[in-house]
């Protein structure tokens, strides 16, 4: 442990604590806009600076480790007029556009610029007319609202291991881009959104489609409904400022009628379809040895993009079952649409997501259309949805509970954890297992595959049988996996996992591109907590003992797997250029 001063205030931490994280337990705040909790520290801002007694020059705190004996002084007169000067020379190379940016009120810029109190323009302005790169139709770079702080560069190479960013020339003329100068369409990007969900500015956003959804919403033409994903009700609470893991499950559902929805859905439904086919297929290769091993999840849409161009080798071992999301969009155009006597061609399917990457997947193959129109129309993210619900006039904390359509809202427990890591693969074990062995599972929670370890690996009992299964979360993660994999199949031994589960977003869902701002781990457990709480407290536990699935294969579908099923509720895959050319 080491023994220093901040402020006169003593301080012990474990060796290697930086100077910034040590001042934190002496509740002494150190300002940076470059350092993120989930990332290393680049020192690239400045604004962290602070003094060490006897030392000839002012030190980076987010990268310096504290030393004992230190005695540090954070605030002084000429650290902060130091401060104060470092921020105006970032402003000097930022727009004047604060009221029309996606960020305001929500940029860690501009509450710096309103705490240091900088009320006027010091330095000449000089911001360069640089116009946005909207190419991906999810993501948006504002590059003239970029500080380079390196945050998304950071975060797109080393945690997603995506190298779409990069930071190009040099000097006064450095500034960040995708990588080769190209459009960010073009580049490797797979759409995850953790750039957006990391950097401190506007320079990163989400597509902003909230017009056109309030368009259809005014038409009397559309039949417009709606579905939640299992992450947005643990989150969209944040925005109104409630703690982290606020399940506001009913609230949403009363708020999306007041906003004019004429039918409300939940995407935990079609995450319990989701399992049934997934869990079938996996009971198919592994019981009936129908098809190659591993079985590996396939909901996410920027982990199939990434896998199609880096780990295209994988295809057969995909579930070729689709996304909760797609699965809701084609049962609404066709299950529900004929149950009620609808023209599915006047619904308009409109999904709420934690996920920027959801907006890329609803015209990603042909498959997305098997209802015979565009199974699900527009994606907004969950920053979406709460600007709609503060736009609207709508009460939204206090308005009275509700409940979904029950013909695509009921949902099991195993439904709801789809937000987490390892969600997936706990859910699609509770199923799994019963269709193998016709027994439940005597401890329905699977505490292996569960918490923020980037790889989980566990072994689960099915019918005296042992299942080897993996999760990872963040792409980086992935490749060790896989890896695994390759060099068992290359050496002819026995494959290391059976199943494997595969999430983009560090944490998962609930850490998604289009979550609410400030995401790190701490936030990341308050939000998973609130899913297992749902899963608890849920009546149903496993997605097959839901009575609307059941009624749904029933009454529609057939069997899973079957030829309906495969129809509506199955995609492909297929070898992609990492460069689009």
């Amino acid at each position: 442990m080491i023994t220093a001063r901040i402020n006169q205030i003593e301080v012990q931490v474990p060796e290697g604590t930086s100077i910034l994280d040590a001042a934190r337990l002496a509740q002494v705040k150190i300002p940076t806009l470059c350092k993120h909790k989930d990332l290393l520290a680049t020192a690239a801002c400045g604004i962290c600076i602070v003094r060490n007694k006897g030392g000839n020059k002012l030190i980076r705190a987010c990268c310096t480790p504290i030393e004992e004996g230190m005695e540090i002084a954070t605030h002084d007169r000429e650290i902060v007029d130091v401060r104060r000067a470092t921020l105006e020379l970032i402003l000097s190379n930022h727009p004047q556009a604060c009221l029309t940016c996606g960020r305001n009120g929500e940029c860690e810029l501009q509450t710096l610029a309103a705490d240091f109190n900088i009320p006027m323009e010091s330095i000449k302005r000089h911001v360069k007319d640089t116009p946005p790169d909207c190419s991906t139709g999810s993501i948006i770079i504002e590059f003239t609202k970029c500080i380079k702080c390196g945050r998304c560069v950071q975060v797109c190479q080393e945690v997603q291991n995506v190298w779409a960013l990069s930071f190009l020339d040099r000097g006064f003329n450095t500034r960040m881009a995708p990588a080769g100068d190209i459009t960010l369409a073009e580049s490797p990007c797979v759409k995850c959104g953790q750039c957006s969900a990391h950097c401190p500015t506007g320079a990163i956003v989400e597509n902003d489609e909230t017009p056109s959804v309030w368009e259809a919403l005014h038409d009397r033409e559309k039949i417009c409904v709606v579905q939640i994903a299992p992450s947005v009700r643990v989150t969209v609470g944040e925005a109104f400022g409630l703690p982290p893991g606020t399940n506001l499950t009913k609230k949403i559902y009363a708020a999306l009628r007041r906003l004019g929805f004429k039918a409300v859905f939940d995407t935990n439904f079609s995450a319990d379809v989701t399992i049934v086919e997934e869990a079938s297929e996996f009971v198919e290769r592994f019981v009936h040895k129908r098809g190659p091993l591993p079985l590996i999840t396939s909901c996410c849409p920027s982990w199939t993009d990434f896998m199609e161009k880096n780990h295209y080798d994988f295809i057969d071992n995909f579930s070729t079952a689709k996304s909760p999301q797609q699965m809701l969009g084609v049962l609404a155009k066709t299950y529900y649409a004929e149950q009620l006597k609808l023209d599915p061609a006047k619904l308009f399917m409109v999904s709420i997501m934690p996920c920027t990457a959801k907006k890329y997947e609803i015209g990603r193959t042909e498959e997305m259309y098997a209802s015979g129109h565009k199974d699900v129309d527009v994606v907004l993210t969950t920053r979406e949805l709460a600007r709609m619900l503060k736009q609207s006039g709508v009460d939204f904390l206090n308005l009275p509970d509700a409940e979904p359509d029950s013909i695509l809202g009921e949902y099991s427990g195993a439904g709801t954890i789809f937000g987490a890591t390892g969600g997936v693969m706990e859910a699609a074990l509770r199923t799994a297992h019963f269709y193998a062995t016709g027994v439940k599972l005597e401890k329905v929670e699977v505490e292996v595959v569960r918490g923020l370890e980037g790889v989980k690996v566990g072994k689960i009992n099915v019918g005296g049988t042992e299942v080897r299964v993996a999760v990872a979360h963040g792409l980086a993660n992935v490749e060790t996996v896989l890896e695994r994999v390759r060099q068992a199949r290359q050496n002819q031994e026995e494959l290391p996992y059976h199943f494997i589960e595969v999430m983009a977003c560090p944490g998962g869902c609930i850490g998604g591109g289009g979550q609410p701002y400030g995401v790190d781990n701490d936030r990341r457990k308050l939000r998973i907590a609130g899913l297992y709480t749902d899963d608890r407290e849920r009546t149903t536990r496993c997605s097959h003992e839901n009575p609307e699935v059941i009624r749904l294969y029933d009454d529609f579908l057939g069997k899973p797997l079957g030829a309906r099923a495969h129809e509506l509720l199955h995609t492909r895959y297929t070898a992609r250029p990492l460069y689009k050319r």
